[in-house]
Order: structure tokens, then sequence, then C-alpha cells
């Protein structure tokens, strides 16, 4: 006797594949329409640290809103592919991305508050980040290695033992 196959509208197959489907569309067009976003700050005003519209007016401290735009563009469109990157990848070391996006939105921030300096000291912000993010992604990447290798530690133990130079060392860590 077969069983028959529930199928409401919040289970569906169909309805999962179709919505996977928008969101990869989705976010392919992003992906797609990054160099014109990234190139959009051509259209500002070269000579002018003012635009006025009939909705807003924006001014700036920087020599021009050509300028402006460049910077910000510079960083959003690398913050966004990054976040991209980082909420898509299925990799175990995906959270070490986290840095990097970060480090843009610190530059971001700055670019936003045309706070000149901020280049220069995002990496006071980003450094406790670094001291959380970078032992825990090596901790996991142990963790997953030691399942790999049967929990073997007498081996390990050995390994520890022998005596490398610094360039076996190096060589070690990416094998």
């Amino acid at each position: 006797m077969d069983k028959q196959i529930s199928r409401s509208t919040d289970q569906s197959p169909f309805k999962t594949g179709r919505r996977s489907l928008f969101i990869g569309g989705v976010l392919v067009l992003i992906i797609a329409i990054t160099p014109f976003l990234f190139y959009s700050y051509d259209s500002f005003p070269r000579d002018s640290t003012t635009w006025e519209t009939s909705l807003f007016s924006l001014s700036t401290s920087y020599p021009s809103l050509h300028h402006l735009v460049w910077y910000f563009v510079g960083k959003a469109v690398p913050l966004l592919l990054l976040l991209i990157w980082f909420f898509t990848c299925k990799h175990w070391w995906h959270w070490i991305i986290l840095v990097p996006i970060a480090m843009y939105a610190f530059q971001l921030w700055g670019v936003m508050n045309e706070n000149w300096e901020m280049d220069e000291m995002e990496i006071y912000y980003v450094i406790p980040l670094m001291m959380v993010l970078i032992p825990l992604v090596y901790l996991v990447r142990a963790k997953l290695f030691n399942e790999v290798r049967d929990n073997d530690l007498s081996s390990f133990e050995e390994d520890l033992l022998v005596k490398k130079t610094f360039w076996q060392q190096i060589k070690d860590l990416f094998r």
C-alpha cells in the first residue's frame, strides 16, 4: 500500500524551488550590475560640492560630489559583494569573511561621516574582531581535521616531536 504524499502549498518542493530560483536570480542580478553601480560616480558633478534637486539637497566637505560618491562606491560595492559571499558561502571557514566585511563597513562609515582619518584608524576597531574570529576559525579547522584524521593523537604527538625548519612548518600548515 502506497502512502499518499500530502502536498500543502507551504511544503511543496516546487514552491521552495521557485523561491530559491527567485533569490538566486536577484543575487545574480545584483552581482551583474555591480560594475554599473561602481562607475555611477561619473554621473555626479565634478566641480560642485552641492547638489540640489527638487527632492533633496546634498553638500559635502570633499573637494566635489564626484569625489564623495567615488569614495562611497569604492567601499560600498566590495562590502555588498562580501556580504553576498558571506551569506551564500557553505564552507566552514566563511566566518573569517567577517574581517574584511568589518574593515569595509568601518571605512564606509568614515566616508559617510566625512571622517578623513577613518581609513587610518579602522584597524584599531577591526583588531578586537580579529582576535576573536581568527582563533575561533582556527579551532573549528583543527576540530574538523581532527575528525577527518580519526582522532589519531599518537601520530599527532609524533609529528610535534619531529624538528622542522621554518619552511617545513609553513608547508605543513597548507597540506
